[in-house]
Formats: structure tokens, C-alpha cells, sequence
């Protein structure tokens, strides 16, 4: 008997170490066509070569992850542990890798958000600029933007020719976006910027030469393909743009807004059913945000109390480096209490950086840039310092919550430096997950005592009110047929935004179909599990320890992640019984 046992303890042995080296595989794989992406990881093998986004290249990618799933199926499914979990989420994401090449996404290769015109420049944040073999690596992509450039083309053609095109007003964003690369003269350009940064190990000699490679590949290879691609998207592709902006109106529209909510939610709601939920919330979040505004005593409207605010000077720094300033001082207020709300924080650091001048106006008020694995560098907190005096102090805390501390970084680093799990679960995720977490962390943040100020406290609820929102505008541009117009009029009737940053997310939300959802449907589903927690463990219950033990297995879908927390609260709750 005993004999038996142990041979099957070997066979499950020898089945789990195939499972990891079909994970690895399969990561070695990602890394080799997504070179950009390596780099960013940290991961220099690939530092020279930049991703072939032809349609060709997207389907042999998609006959691979058909294969790795035919041989993941070829395994004994584990039974329990962490083994049968990396199973479960491999499989999941290659059935959605497969699922979503239905839809064909490379006939919309660009948007205002992202795209070869958006995402190579900011090689310049990433790509490693030490030695002289960085810099000439770095030339060598550079010299490959026009072959990048012109497979976009060759994709927006293609559809066209199958009436999957994106709406005027995004193509509109596009071209500004692209006449702000055509440089006059190399060094004016956002890729010209690593040449001031050469370090002093680099002779005078080598230094000035890879000046020169740099703006000969500039002025050769990259303005070229911007100006091509400006030519081609006004003159052809402007004109077939589409009327509606929602993906409802092109061939197979709705089955892929489907596709989407699952993909981006991980849940089967349908677009009705997520749009009732944001109305629902919206009159929840209404209410406590009229409670503030009886204690201020203010007898209009929300509309003219955002007017009223909007009109105060005293609400606005006046200079992008105030409103910089501004967040590093929140932040280092947070960053003192965290060890009072997690057991664990990551060892990555985070750094600010301004949004480049040349995409901030359609760019969001923040974002988050995640450290590389070799922690080389930090985590970014981009800020959006354009126009600073239409940005308010009082919404200040909420988006650096969300973007740094407890938000992002502390949920992605800890992902990250997470050595047990594979590769594809360290720096993979799902939306509704790390966006969720980001929202909930705005939320934890009132509860460790911060937002002191009852503006700074308008300011979240507004903000969550923009996020229940986003549940109502998405499933109303994509499938209830709402124009563009009347989604920025709800937001203007609903929300505390600024006209601009309205029609800045309405077009966001135009061109990301479904993304917008998985904020609060991710914030509701933790704070369900949270409140589940306290009820059943009452006083045992620890803040820290469900923190550590919900960022324990990184990103995970909402289903598996609910499973999993009702697991550990069984768990702990019968220990101490």
C-alpha cells in the first residue's frame, strides 16, 4: 500500500514540476513577442527589437495559446492547493486569449489611450540608458517605428474594408496626438530626451555618436512614420470613421461588449443588470453626499455646489509643480500609517513623474506605472500637471490613494515580489480585481482617518460617484445607444467633474469598451467579502491580517477570490473556536 502511495505521490510530483515548466514556457513566450513588455519587466534579453503587431504574427500568437491549452488539458487537473489554482487561472487566460481573437482586436490598433503612437515613446521612461549597448539598442528601435507604424496602417485598412473602425471622436484625439511627434528638428523630440541623460562612463567621443545615430534615426525613421500614419488617418481613415461611438454598431458588436464585460468584471452580468447597479449606487452615494452638503449648508443643487467650488480659486494650485507638490505631501502622510491597516507592504518604492506635456491633454488626471521585476527603478505616480487650475485640491487625496498608496503600487509590488506564484499570475491580473482594490483603498483611506478635511471627504464621494457612474455611461454607450452627447450630460448632471475631464472619459470609455466597469463591481465584491469577514469572526477579526491574506495570491477573479476569502474565514474562524 504504501508503495502504491508513494508512487503516486511521485507521479503527482512529476506532473506538478510539467505544470511549471509548461507556465514558464508559455511566460518565455509572451516575453519574446512582447519585447517592450520585457524590457518594462526588466528582462534586457530583448532590448533591441520592438513587437510585430501584423495581423499574421496576432494569429500565430493566438495558434499558440491553442496548444498550450490542448497540452495544459493533456495534464491530471490538480485536486486543491496552489497547484490546482495556477492550473484554473492558466487555463482561464488562454481561453480568454482564444476567445477574444473572434473579435479580431488588431483592426483597432489605436485609440487616444494606447497604441505604437502613445506606448513607444515612452520607452524613454523604461528602456535602460547605463551602457552604450543600451543606447544602441534603443537606436535599433527606433529605426523599427516605420515597420511598426506601417502594420498599424495595414491593420486600420483591413478594417475598414470590414466596417470595424473606431468613432470621429476618437480619431479626432488621435490626429492632435500625432502632429505633436512631427518635430521640426530631432532633439525636440520626447525621444531625444535620453541623449541629456548619458552617463559619464560613456566617452565624449561614443556620447556624441549615439547623439547623432539618435536624431538621424529620428528624423529618418521616426517622424517619417508619424507623419505617414497622420496622412493615412486623416485622409482615409477619418472619413470611414463611425457615426455612433458605441462597439455596438460594428459587425459583431454586442457579442464582443459581452466578451468584454466578462473579461474586464470576470463576472456573466449583462450590460442591463450592470447598468441598474450604477443607477442604484449613484442614489446611494447621492445621499451621503447631500449629508455634506447640509453640513455646509449649502441649499442648491450638486450642480451649483461644483460651480460654486469651481469658481473659488483657493480650490486650484495655480502651477503643475503646486499641484505636484500638493500630492507628495498626501502621500507621505499615508505612507507613515500603513503598517496599521497591512502586515505585509511591498519593498518596490514609488516615485512622481508629470505626464508629458505632448499627451496630457487627453490623458487622465493620474495614472500608475508599475516597477520593473529587478526593482531597477521605482513605481511611477504619474500626474497630469496640464492646466493646473482646473484640478482641485479637494479630489487630490482620493486619486493619490488610488494610484500609490494603499491603491496600486502597494497591491501591484506586493504582486510582484510574490516568487512563489508563476510568472503569468506575478505580472498578470485582472481589471476588476486591481482596479477594485484601487477603488476600495480610496475607501479604506477615510476609515484610517484620513480625508480630515469635509471637502477633501466631498471629493471622495464624488469620485465614487464617478465610478457608479461609469456602470451607467459604458452599458449605455455600448448597448443602450447612447450618442456621445448624452453620455457627457449625464456625467455633467451626475458628477463634480470639470467639463473637461468629462468629455476626456466619456471618450475613454468610447474607445475601452467595458474596462470602466471593473472598478466598482471589484470595490463592491471586496467590500462584501470584508463585511462578511467581521461579521463572522466579530472581535478576532484583524484589519491587517485580511489585507495580507486578500493580496496574498495577487490578482485573482472575482469568483475565485470570494472562494477563496470564505475559505480562509472558515479556516481562521474554526482555529480559534
Amino acid at each position: 500500500m504504501k508503495v502504491r502511495q508513494d508512487e503516486l505521490m511521485a507521479s503527482l510530483e512529476d506532473d506538478a514540476a510539467s505544470l511549471n515548466r509548461l507556465y514558464e514556457h508559455y511566460w518565455e513566450f509572451i516575453l519574446k513577442e512582447s519585447p517592450t513588455f520585457a524590457t518594462y519587466l526588466g528582462d534586457h534579453r530583448y532590448d533591441n527589437w520592438l513587437e510585430d503587431v501584423s495581423a499574421e504574427a496576432y494569429e500565430k500568437r493566438v495558434d499558440r495559446f491553442r496548444k498550450y491549452l490542448i497540452e495544459l488539458k493533456g495534464f491530471k487537473k490538480p485536486t486543491s492547493g496552489e497547484d490546482r489554482l495556477n492550473y484554473d487561472l492558466f487555463k482561464r487566460e488562454l481561453a480568454l486569449q482564444i476567445e477574444g481573437a473572434k473579435y479580431h482586436p488588431y483592426l483597432l490598433p489605436i485609440t487616444q489611450q494606447t497604441g505604437p503612437h502613445i506606448d513607444l515613446p515612452q520607452l524613454t521612461t523604461y528602456h535602460p540608458f547605463k551602457t552604450l549597448q543600451d543606447y544602441v539598442n534603443y537606436i535599433s528601435r527606433l529605426t523599427q517605428f516605420r515597420r511598426v507604424f506601417d502594420q498599424t496602417i495595414t491593420n486600420l485598412k483591413t478594417g475598414i474594408g470590414k466596417k470595424t473602425v473606431q468613432p470621429r471622436s476618437v480619431v479626432e484625439k488621435i490626429i492632435s496626438q500625432l502632429e505633436a511627434q512631427i518635430v521640426s528638428a530631432p532633439d525636440k523630440s520626447e525621444l531625444y530626451k535620453p541623449i541629456g541623460r548619458i552617463p559619464s562612463e560613456i566617452s565624449s567621443v561614443e556620447a556624441q555618436r549615439m547623439a547623432g545615430d539618435v536624431s538621424e534615426a529620428i528624423q529618418n525613421y521616426v517622424v517619417p512614420a508619424y507623419t505617414k500614419l497622420l496622412k493615412f488617418v486623416r485622409e482615409e481613415y477619418l472619413p470611414k470613421s463611425r457615426t455612433h461611438p458605441g462597439v455596438w454598431s460594428i459587425p459583431n458588436g454586442r457579442a464582443m461588449y459581452a466578451y468584454y464585460i466578462r473579461l474586464h468584471t470576470t463576472t456573466n452580468l449583462t450590460p442591463n443588470q450592470i447598468h441598474r447597479l450604477g443607477k442604484r449606487e449613484l442614489a446611494r452615494i447621492g445621499k451621503e453626499i447631500g449629508v455634506i452638503l447640509g453640513k455646509v449648508q449649502f441649499k442648491g443643487s450638486l450642480q451649483q455646489y461644483n460651480e460654486t467650488l469651481r469658481k473659488d480659486k483657493s480650490n486650484f494650485y495655480m502651477t503643475g509643480q503646486d499641484l505636484l507638490d500638493g500630492f507628495k505631501q498626501i502621500l507621505g502622510q499615508m505612507d507613515a500609517r500603513l503598517g496599521e491597516f497591512f502586515g505585509k507592504l511591498p519593498e518596490a518604492k514609488y516615485d512622481f513623474r508629470e505626464i508629458e506635456e505632448w499627451r496630457a491633454d487627453a490623458a487622465p488626471a493620474a495614472y500608475y506605472y508599475a516597477p520593473p521585476e529587478d526593482r531597477s527603478r521605482p513605481g511611477y505616480f504619474y500626474v497630469n500637471t496640464y492646466m493646473p487650475e482646473t484640478r482641485p485640491k479637494y479630489m487630490m487625496e482620493a486619486l493619490a490613494y488610488h494610484e500609490a498608496v494603499p491603491g496600486h503600487h502597494l497591491q501591484i509590488a506586493i504582486q510582484q515580489e510574490l516568487t512563489s506564484l508563476p510568472k503569468f499570475r506575478r505580472h498578470g491580473g485582472y481589471t476588476a480585481f486591481v482596479e477594485g482594490w484601487a477603488l476600495y483603498a480610496e475607501w479604506l483611506s477615510k476609515q484610517m482617518g484620513f480625508y480630515k478635511d469635509l471637502l477633501a471627504d466631498y471629493g471622495r464621494l464624488t469620485a465614487e460617484a464617478w465610478r457608479a457612474s461609469r456602470l451607467v455611461v459604458d452599458t449605455g454607450i455600448h448597448s443602450l445607444k447612447w450618442t456621445r452627447d448624452q453620455a457627457i450630460k449625464f456625467l455633467k448632471n451626475n458628477t463634480a467633474s470639470s467639463k473637461q475631464d468629462i468629455v476626456s472619459e466619456v471618450d475613454r470609455y468610447i474607445a475601452w469598451p467595458g474596462q470602466a466597469l471593473a472598478y466598482k463591481m471589484g470595490e463592491l465584491k471586496i467590500r462584501e467579502l470584508r463585511a462578511k469577514a467581521e461579521k463572522r469572526m466579530k472581535r478576532r477579526y484583524d484589519i491587517r491580517k485580511f489585507h495580507d491574506e486578500l493580496l496574498d495570491d495577487g490578482a485573482l477573479p472575482l469568483d475565485i477570490l470570494q472562494a477563496k476569502m470564505g475559505r480562509w474565514t472558515n479556516k481562521t474562524t474554526s482555529k480559534e473556536s
